[in-house]
C-alpha cells in the first residue's frame, strides 16, 4: 500500500547539528527495567525500534558517575570505559536500520541515595535525598565538585562518542538532575556565581551544553531535555515567564530542544485522565523562541494529530516513549499506508510500572515487549504453523482474541467461539466505565485483525459445553473463558469469608457491568488494590449513589502508584464526594451495616450499608477445562490431542498478562518444550580472580 500524501511531512529529513534524522519520528529516552541489569534484552528492544522506522532511538537515563548512582533503579550506566561495549553493540543494531542513536546522560544529584556505590550524593544545597524516603542526606557542592561534575559529564560524552552515539543529551529537570536543581530557585539557595540571579542559575546548564559541544559537537547532536514548567514562583505555581526567559537565553545553544512537563504523571499522562497531545498548552511556546528543532511528546498514536502539531509549529519531531512500546513499527506502518495495523497505545502505563518493579518492561498492547531477546519474539514476525491441525478457541476476551490473531498469522485454521453477543470479554466490559474508553483499543485492534483473516472463523452467542467440544473434535482446544470476581471477601486481607453476608445485598463488578440496579448507600470493599475498585466507585457515584470505598491498603487504588494513576484517581473520587477509608479490612456484615477494623490497631467501627460490592480477587472460570480433562479416554476418542487454558481462565491477572498468555500459547503451539526455564537468561560474568 502507498503512503497517504497527507503524512508526507512526517517523513521529511531533519538536520540536527552535524547529523540528520531520516524522518520526524523520535523515540525519546524512556526507562525499561532492563538497562544495565539485562543489557542484551535492552539492546534487542532498541534495535527493534530502529527496524520499525524510528529515526532516532535513545537510551534511558544513564548515570555518569558513582556519586549519581541511581540504584536500585535499573537504568543505564556509563561510569568508565568498561560500560562502552554494551552501548556499542546497541548502536550497531540501531545504525543497521539507518537510525541515529541517542544517549541521555545525567547526574540525578539528591534524587537517589547512591545505595550501590555508597558515595555521598551531591546537591546544589544540603538536602535529604528525595527518592525512597531513605535516611540519607546529600551534601552541597563546592566549586571543586562543580568542576568535577563538568569533567565527568564531558568524559561521559566522549565515551558516548566512542560507543557510536550520534545524539548526546544534557538532562535538565529539577528533582531529577543536578542541572535542573541548579536552575531552580526553589532548590538553589547558593550565594556564589551559580546561585541567585537567573543568569547565575543558568550557568551550569550552559557550561554542560558548551562542554558537550566542545567535546563531541562536531560529530554528535547536542540535545537539551528541558522541563518547561519546572520554574516555581513564590506562589508555588509554575513561573512560565521565567521558563520563557531561560529558553530565550539558551535558544541557539543546543542543536535540539526536547521539551516536556514537570510531573511524571503529567508527562506520561494516563489515558484515564488526559487525551493525546495533552502537553501542547505547556510546550507550544518553545518553538517560537528558537530556530532549532523541537521534540515533544503526548502519547501520539494518530498520524493526523502528529501532522497537525508539526504544521501548526508546535514541534518538529514526534517524540514518543509509550507509543513506540505499544507498536515499535508505528512509523513504518504509517509510511507503508497500513494505518489500521497500528497497535495504538492505550495509556494504561503498564510499561511505566516496570521502572517501579525493576523488571523488564511489559505492555498491554504489545506482548512481545521485553521478550525480543530472551524469547526471540519479534512484534511483526511469527513462525509459520508446524501442523495442519485446526484449533478451537473458546472465549474471545483479550487472551482469546490475541491467541486467535497470532495463530491466524501463523497460518492455522482457527475457530473462535464466544458465548456473549460481542467480542472483547473483560476489556469490552471495563472500557464502558468512566475514563477507560481508550482501553477498548485492546479489543478493537485484535477484532479488526482477526476479521480480515480468511483462516479465522468467529462465532458469537456460542456457549459450548464439554460435550459440544468433544462432538466438534478439534485436535487442539484452547480455553479462554476468563474469571469471575469473588463475592465473599476473601483476598489479600482475609482468607475466610466475611460473616453475615446473608444479611446484606452482595454484588460483584459483573453486576455493575450488566447494569444491575444497586441500592445505596454502597460500600465497596477493594482488596484488589489496582484500578477497578476506584473506577466502580466513580461509576456508582456518578449515578447519584452514596458510596464509601474501604481498602486495607494505605491508599485507594494503591498499586496504581506504579502506573502514575493513583493521585489522579484519589483526587477524582474526593471531588465526586466518594468517602474513602484506607488501612481498614472488612470483618463482618449485618442488616443495614458492615463492620470494619483498622489493620494496625484492630479498632473497629460500623458503616451504613445497603449494598456491599466486593472487588477482592477472581476465580478462574475453569469448570469446562476440568469437565474435559475428567475423561481422557473420551477426549482421545474425539480426536482431541490437547486442551490448554490461557489468560484469566488459567490464572487471573492484568489485561496485559492475559494478552501475553494468549500470545505465548500461539507462539508455542506445536513447538518443542522450552525446558524448565523457557527463555534465555543473561548471567553476570565473573571478573578474573584478583582483578
Amino acid at each position: 500500500m502507498a503512503r497517504d500524501p497527507r503524512y508526507d511531512i512526517l517523513f521529511e529529513p531533519i538536520r540536527m547539528g552535524p547529523v540528520t534524522a531520516k524522518n520526524r519520528f523520535f523515540q525519546v529516552p524512556h526507562c525499561n527495567g532492563m538497562g544495565m541489569s539485562f543489557p542484551s534484552a535492552m539492546i534487542a528492544m532498541r534495535r527493534i525500534k530502529a527496524e520499525g522506522g524510528w529515526a532516532v532511538v535513545c537510551t534511558e537515563e544513564t548515570d555518569i558517575h558513582p556519586t549519581g548512582d541511581m540504584s536500585p533503579l535499573v537504568e543505564g550506566r556509563l561510569w568508565d570505559d568498561r560500560d562502552i561495549p554494551v552501548f556499542a553493540r546497541m548502536n550497531e543494531g540501531i545504525h543497521l536500520h539507518g537510525a541515529l542513536a541517542g544517549i541521555e546522560l545525567t547526574h540525578t544529584g539528591p534524587r537517589d541515595a547512591c545505595l550501590y556505590s555508597r558515595e555521598a550524593p551531591l546537591s546544589v544545597a544540603h538536602v535529604p535525598v528525595y527518592a525512597g524516603d531513605y535516611p540519607v542526606q546529600a551534601r552541597a557542592m563546592d566549586r571543586t565538585d562543580i568542576r568535577n561534575l563538568r569533567r565527568w559529564h564531558r568524559d561521559a560524552a566522549l565515551r558516548a562518542k566512542r560507543a557510536g552515539f550520534d545524539v548526546v543529551y544534557i538532562y535538565c529537570h529539577a528533582g531529577s538532575s543536578l542541572a535542573g536543581d541548579f536552575l531552580s530557585r526553589r532548590r538553589n539557595d547558593r550565594g556564589d556565581e551559580y546561585g541567585g540571579s537567573l543568569e547565575n542559575r543558568v550557568r551550569l546548564t550552559r557550561e554542560l551544553l558548551e562542554d558537550t559541544r566542545d567535546a563531541v559537537g562536531h560529530t554528535c547532536a547536542v540535545v537539551l531535555r528541558y522541563v518547561v514548567d519546572d520554574q516555581i514562583g513564590p506562589d508555588g505555581k509554575a513561573d512560565m515567564e521565567e521558563s520563557r526567559h531561560i529558553v530565550e537565553m539558551l535558544a541557539e545553544v543546543p542543536d535540539v530542544w526536547d521539551v516536556n512537563v514537570r510531573e511524571w504523571r503529567r508527562d506520561s499522562m494516563p489515558s484515564r485522565f488526559g487525551p493525546e497531545g495533552s502537553q501542547e498548552e505547556f510546550i507550544g511556546f518553545v518553538k517560537k523562541l528558537t530556530s532549532k528543532p523541537v521534540v515533544g511528546v503526548g502519547r501520539f498514536t494518530s498520524p493526523d494529530t502528529m501532522v497537525s502539531q508539526v504544521k501548526r509549529g508546535i514541534i518538529d519531531f514526534i517524540g514518543a516513549a509509550r507509543p513506540s512500546i505499544a507498536d515499535p513499527f508505528l512509523p513504518k506502518k504509517i509510511e507503508e499506508g497500513r494505518i489500521d495495523d497500528i497497535r495504538e497505545c492505550i495509556g494504561c502505563n503498564m510499561c511505566v510500572s516496570s521502572d517501579f518493579t525493576m523488571v523488564p518492561m511489559r505492555c498491554t498492547q504489545n506482548p512481545t515487549m521485553g521478550e525480543e531477546w530472551r524469547k526471540g519474539w519479534h512484534p511483526e514476525i511469527i513462525a509459520p504453523r508446524k501442523s495442519d491441525e485446526r484449533v478451537l478457541i473458546v472465549g474471545a476476551g483479550p487472551a482469546g482474541l490475541e491467541c486467535a490473531r497470532s495463530l491466524g498469522n501463523r497460518g492455522y485454521e482457527v475457530v473462535l467461539a464466544e458465548g456473549r453477543d460481542d467480542l472483547g470479554g473483560r476489556v469490552l466490559q471495563e472500557s464502558r466505565l468512566p475514563g477507560l474508553a481508550a482501553w477498548r483499543r485492546v479489543r478493537d485492534y485484535r477484532v479488526q485483525q482477526v476479521q480480515r483473516m480468511p483462516n479465522v472463523e468467529t462465532y458469537l452467542e456460542s456457549k459450548l459445553s464439554a460435550a459440544d467440544i468433544r462432538d466438534y473434535g478439534f485436535p487442539k482446544v484452547v480455553l479462554a473463558t476468563g474469571g469471575t470476581w469473588r463475592r465473599d471477601g476473601i483476598g489479600r486481607y482475609r482468607a475466610t469469608p466475611v460473616p453475615g453476608l446473608d444479611q446484606v445485598s452482595v454484588f460483584g463488578p459483573e453486576d455493575v457491568f450488566a447494569g444491575v440496579s444497586i441500592p445505596g448507600p454502597v460500600v465497596i470493599y477493594d482488596d484488589d488494590r489496582y484500578y477497578l475498585g476506584g473506577v466502580l466507585a466513580e461509576q456508582l457515584r456518578l449515578k447519584g449513589l452514596e458510596v464509601t470505598l474501604v481498602t486495607p491498603a494505605s491508599d485507594v487504588s494503591n498499586w496504581s502508584h506504579a502506573t502514575l494513576e493513583q493521585g489522579w484517581a484519589e483526587e477524582r473520587l474526593y471531588d465526586l464526594g466518594v468517602a474513602i477509608i484506607e488501612k481498614h479490612g472488612l470483618v463482618a456484615a449485618g442488616k443495614g451495616a458492615v463492620t470494619i477494623e483498622h489493620g494496625g490497631s484492630g479498632r473497629q467501627c460500623s458503616l451504613p450499608c445497603a449494598s456491599l460490592l466486593f472487588v477482592t480477587m477472581r476465580l478462574p472460570n475453569d469448570a469446562l477445562y476440568h469437565d474435559l480433562q475428567a475423561d481422557p479416554a473420551r477426549l482421545e476418542a474425539a480426536g482431541i490431542k490437547s486442551v490448554l487454558r490461557i489468560g484469566d481462565c488459567f490464572a487471573p491477572s492484568t489485561i496485559a498478562a492475559a494478552v501475553y498468555s494468549g500470545h505465548r500459547c500461539a507462539r508455542e503451539m506445536d513447538e518443542p518444550p522450552g525446558g524448565d526455564v523457557p527463555f534465555k537468561r543473561e548471567l553476570i560474568a565473573l571478573e578474573q580472580a584478583g582483578s
